[in-house]
């Protein structure tokens, strides 16, 4: 793959996974299947991040309270990505907490409508990220600490690639079996751009330890997941997909909080 083809598959990336607007020629000729672009996931979510880390930095250089300029920076990711895996996050905790076995659990799952446990696991994982963030501000400069925001960003989307690859689609007729599934290589890529983004962002501002610590502790988290959907539902699907990714950025902050 080219670097063209590689240009183009993260121009597709930014428009699956945010309200980013892109050329509507990079769709020209493509079919639709997100396998192949996943590789791209990681270097668009950290673009997608850097609205938010932009502002993160510019208010801790105000000397704004650290835990509102991490609320209003969540804030601006959120409206970029227009909720797309908070979504997935209370679709797959209604599914998982209200559902007794596979098929209920799915059923819930495909329901629009918001219940205890997705309400709860949205609450949770704003807070934990914004408490997270924080403590991250009141340990590093403006800098080292916005860059947390986008090593988070690519990471996060890295694990989301490899939880999609290693489950098959638990719905023949969903979403996610529709998009595709990336192959091996797809899958490496997007891993090793994640590993080289958190590297070259975090390593300088809070060292090699907690670089490795963090990326080490999302690893568990991707695969005890994993390990989970596998168990209650026998694949991955759209909101699986989208639950991976924030578990993932809330533990790539929660550890960086815990290291610096």
């Amino acid at each position: 793959m080219g670097v063209k083809d590689y240009a183009a598959d993260i121009a597709r990336a930014l428009a699956f996974l945010s309200r980013i607007p892109v050329p509507s020629s990079v769709f020209e000729g493509h079919d639709g299947n997100l396998g192949r672009i996943s590789s791209a996931f990681p270097v668009a979510g950290l673009i997608i991040a850097l609205p938010s880390a932009l502002a993160f930095g510019f208010l801790l250089l105000l000397h704004a309270d650290p835990l509102m300029a991490a609320l209003l920076a969540l804030t601006i990711q959120t409206v970029t990505t227009g909720a797309l895996h908070e979504d997935g996050l209370s679709d797959t905790a209604d599914g998982l907490g209200g559902g007794k076995d596979r098929d209920r659990s799915l059923a819930i799952m495909k329901d629009s409508r918001i219940g205890t446990y997705g309400a709860i696991a949205l609450v949770l994982s704003f807070a934990l990220r914004a408490a997270a963030l924080a403590a991250i501000a009141r340990g590093l400069p403006p800098l080292p600490a916005a860059l947390s925001i986008p090593a988070a960003a690519a990471v996060s989307r890295g694990a989301l690639v490899w939880h999609w690859y290693s489950l098959p689609s638990a719905k023949s007729d969903g979403v996610a079996a529709a998009a595709g599934r990336p192959d091996s290589s797809a899958m490496w890529v997007a891993l090793a751009t994640a590993a080289l983004v958190a590297a070259i962002l975090l390593w300088p501002g809070v060292g090699l330890t907690s670089t490795m610590i963090s990326l080490f502790v999302v690893a568990l988290c991707t695969v005890f997941f994993t390990a989970h959907i596998r168990r209650r539902l026998s694949g991955h699907t759209g909101d699986t997909i989208g639950a991976a990714q924030q578990i993932c950025e809330i533990a790539t902050f929660c550890a960086l909080a815990m290291c610096i």
